[in-house]
This record gives structure tokens, sequence and C-alpha cells, in this order.
């Protein structure tokens, strides 16, 4: 196949994210607008106002990573965008968007899952993995081992029973006031905090599978908050002690994955997989059994449009067809397996 200009569009929850990836030279461009602020106030993430902001967000973002890669509309061969899961206004104004521009410029539109976008980001780095590996995606309300044969040969080894471990750091941090997003304000607590202090539980950490758990540990810091308000230093240790649990589950589940199935690579998605902590944790674990672990780089960790820009290219590569000409869905709810 020739090389092709493919513009990747990110919508699926609270981040705006466009891409320009080309087939033969690489990453050309990629923005991000974060709707943090937009949501602060909340506490979480509002569908509505996250829908609106896309739709104010999605054509100067467009203009931005045109002019970067000094290029244009007319130049674009394929329209990849996020169809699932998500939320589903938020999914519908990118798959809106990317249809009808796709339409009005004669170009394939490729739908494309969230999670594969994740899993396959790595390869965007200079030192790739190569397939078969192991993916521990690590990305909001996912947690997830995948043994990854190739593009769209996925299988599941693996997946939380409850909260993701994304979910948990979000709701063990609003439980300890810690604002909002939950999950790195708890992370830069814990580095100043001490573990040992209060002892939590390792959720599953010896079940005998690569499932996980993580809402009992969420439980459990409720627990020590209601026997004994925290003052700072507490609420300190207590991240401490939570990340450390967190992160003990993980690498030990990643590593049991890799044992599994015999491999020796690992990749690492997904905006928990920018924690330092477990990156940490997960280089050192890999490092002792002879293994290696990848990660995106760290701009690409949280949602982007890089990651859809490319795993769209991909499916191109190997004849993914695109979708018919105005007619598309969105999918708030859709399995990795089925992608």
């Amino acid at each position: 196949m020739a090389d092709m200009l493919v513009l990747g569009i990110e919508s699926s929850c609270d981040e705006t994210g466009l891409a320009l990836y080309d087939t033969g030279r690489g990453l050309l461009a990629h923005a991000v607008h974060s709707q943090v602020d937009l949501h602060e106030a909340y506490g979480g993430v509002v569908p509505e106002l996250a829908s609106r902001d896309h739709i104010r967000r999605i054509v100067p973002l467009l203009r931005k990573v045109l002019a970067v890669a000094g290029t244009s509309l007319e130049t674009v061969g394929a329209i990849a965008y996020t169809a699932g899961p998500g939320l589903a206004g938020a999914l519908l104004v990118g798959a809106g968007f990317a249809e009808s521009l796709a339409l009005a410029l004669k170009v394939p539109a490729l739908p494309v899952h969230h999670l594969e976008g994740h899993l396959l980001s790595p390869l965007l780095s200079a030192d790739p993995p190569r397939f078969p590996f192991v993916a521990l995606l690590v990305s909001g309300g996912h947690t997830q081992l995948m043994r990854v044969a190739g593009v769209g040969q996925y299988e599941l080894l693996g997946e939380t029973l409850d909260d993701a471990a994304g979910e948990a750091f979000d709701k063990t941090a609003k439980l300890l006031g810690l604002g909002y997003p939950g999950g790195p304000q708890l992370a830069r607590l814990a580095e100043t905090g001490q573990t040992g202090r209060f002892p939590l539980p390792r959720p599953m950490l010896h079940s005998g599978d690569l499932n996980f758990s993580f809402s009992g540990l969420k439980t459990a810091v409720l627990t020590q908050v209601r026997n004994r308000p925290p003052d700072d230093s507490d609420k300190a240790d207590l991240c401490a002690e939570f990340q450390a649990a967190i992160v003990e589950v993980l690498s030990a589940k990643a590593l049991a994955a890799l044992k599994a199935t015999g491999l020796k690579q690992l990749v690492v998605a997904g905006g928990v997989g920018a924690n330092e902590a477990l990156r940490a944790g997960l280089d050192a674990g890999t490092q002792a059994a002879g293994a290696r672990v990848f990660y995106p780089e760290l701009e690409l960790c949280t949602d982007n449009g890089a990651m859809i820009a490319f795993a769209g290219a991909q499916r191109l590569t190997f004849g993914s067809a695109a979708n018919q000409a105005g007619s598309f869905s969105v999918r708030p709810r859709w399995a990795l397996g089925e992608a």
C-alpha cells in the first residue's frame, strides 16, 4: 500500500485529541485539549459539558495539527476516530465530525476501539515492541491483561472484576479529599509518605488467576478514614500504602501473565501507565525475570489522537473495511475482543 496520511480523532471522554500520522514518515503532529479545569468544580466528568467542549475544540485542534504538519486537508487519505467505548455524547461528536469530513473529502472513515489505540501506542516509540507480547491495559475504567499476537489479534488473559486501577485511584483520592483529578494528586502525595503505617490488602494477589479486584482496597481505605480521621501526614502515608498495593498487584499479575504465555515482552498502556511507582515496579520485575517492558511516550499515555491515527493506519494496512459513507454508530460499551 502506498504511503497515506491518516487523521486521528479522539473524543471518548474529557480530552479532545487530533493527530496526523503518515504511514511512511510516522507521526507528524498531534494536539490534545484537556477538560480538567472544566470538570474540576464538579469533582468528575459531566457528560453534557464534555460533549459541548469537544464541539468547541475539534476544529481549532484540526487547524493546529495541519499547521504543525505543514499540510492541508486535501492531503488526508483517511480519517480514524474513536467509536467506543466511552461517553455516548462525546463519542458522537468525534464520530459525526470524522464521518462528515470523510464524506466531504471522499476518503475512508475508520472506527477505532479506544483501548486498541492505547494497546498499540507503544509501537509509536523509537524502540517499539514486536508481536507477540503481553499487554497490561490500565486506562480509566479498564484494567486488563491481553496476549497480543498482531493487529486485531487480542486474547483476554484477565481483567478486573469490579473497580479498575484508575477508578480506585480516583475514588480513593476523593475519599481523602484530594480534589480532581484524583489519581495524579494521590500519586504526588504518595511520594511524601511512608508505607507500613496503615496496612492495606493486596486484593487477589494469590488468587491463582490473572484477574484483578480493587473495590475492596478502596473500602479498606474508607475504613481507615472512618476509624481515625487522617491529618496531612496520615493522608500521605495512606496514599503511599495504597499506591504500593496497586503496584504490587499489577506487577505480580503482569509477570504471571508473561510466565503463563512464555513471552518476554510486556507492553503497558493507558493513563495509569504514566505512574512512576508502577513503572519502577515493572522495570525491576521484568528485569529480574529476563523480560522487557515497553511504555508509550509519557505524552501518549493519556487519551490522544496519535494513538487513534496509528491504530487506524494499522487497520488500513491489514485490510480492515472502512464504514460505508453516511452510515455509522458509536459503541459506549465495546469489548476489545470484538474489535
